[in-house]
């Protein structure tokens, strides 16, 4: 039975919803109370027994790197001053038994060529992508889910939520077919179709568990919506070859490539953090009484 060891990670995009704040600094490194979405993400992943990670980068993206190294200059000083707990906390980002992986993206060409990028990293395996501008909260992660069932049925799965009809323009959308066993299994995959023509309002949101056919598929796919080479394209020509599996996953999706969905994630992590989470609902009560 093959396993998911590898989790992609595109890291390449400009950002620039969050312009001026992403002119220096990468949209994945903005921080969610005291982590950045990317260390959110990563840790899904090696909860789900992902032990490779391969980041598609771009350039200004050197401080991702940075922050899954080694920071001796740091360490040196914590340990100097024998704040044991933040040399932990700088130390324990990564387990000894997860390695980094970095492989640049010189064009903007979209996701599916972002994907195709790892093929030589990936190989013959499936593959987990994870998009840190999803931030989720569940217990088990999103992706740990979604390892289950490829476990169980080998095959490759989207993570899949349903929105409002008004929002499909801004999603990959699916249409289902629930089999015997209950499973949802997708007949047609269409990127941000107008409400009007959207087979379901049931949308990917930044969780694949793919097979390495997907390497085939992207590698004939033409530039498609936004004249980019998308994964929804590519998923779409995978679905006449085998099967490609929805999975609602439990849990909270933040959509922290928008303004909103960020700051919703920071107001809710904000409230369930252990040192700042009892006093911050206090601070948060106030307007309410105001």
């Amino acid at each position: 039975m093959k396993k998911i060891t590898k989790a992609v990670f595109p890291v390449a995009g400009m950002g620039t919803r969050f312009l001026p704040a992403t002119k220096a600094s990468p949209k994945e490194m903005l921080p969610v109370v005291d982590k950045p979405l990317i260390q959110y993400a990563v840790e899904e992943a090696i909860a789900a027994g992902i032990t490779e990670l391969i980041f598609i980068t771009g350039r200004n993206k050197r401080s991702i790197e940075d922050h899954f190294d080694k920071a001796y200059e740091l360490e040196t000083e914590l340990e100097y001053k024998n704040k044991q707990k933040l040399l932990d906390l700088v130390q324990g980002i990564l387990p000894p038994s997860v390695t980094c992986i970095y492989i640049r993206q010189t064009e903007a060409l979209g996701l599916g060529h972002a994907v195709l990028c790892a093929k030589p990293v990936v190989g013959d395996e499936p593959f987990a992508v994870i998009l840190a501008d999803d931030l989720i909260d569940g217990e088990p992660g999103a992706m740990a889910q979604m390892v289950d069932t490829f476990n169980e049925q080998q095959c490759s799965v989207l993570g899949v939520e349903t929105v409002a009809p008004e929002e499909t323009g801004s999603y990959g959308i699916v249409e289902v077919q629930s089999d015997a066993t209950g499973r949802q299994r997708i007949s047609s995959i269409v990127e941000k179709p107008h409400p009007d023509v959207a087979p379901s309002n049931l949308a990917v949101v930044g969780r694949y568990i793919l097979t390495p056919r997907i390497f085939d598929k992207l590698a004939k796919t033409q530039a498609g919506a936004g004249g980019e080479i998308q994964l929804t394209d590519g998923i779409a020509e995978l679905l006449k070859d085998e099967t490609v599996l929805a999975l609602p996953f439990n849990g909270v999706r933040y959509d922290c490539g928008s303004k909103l969905g960020y700051l919703k994630a920071t107001i809710n992590y904000g409230l369930k953090h252990h040192e700042v989470g009892r006093e911050f609902a206090d601070y948060l009560a106030t307007f309410n009484a105001r």
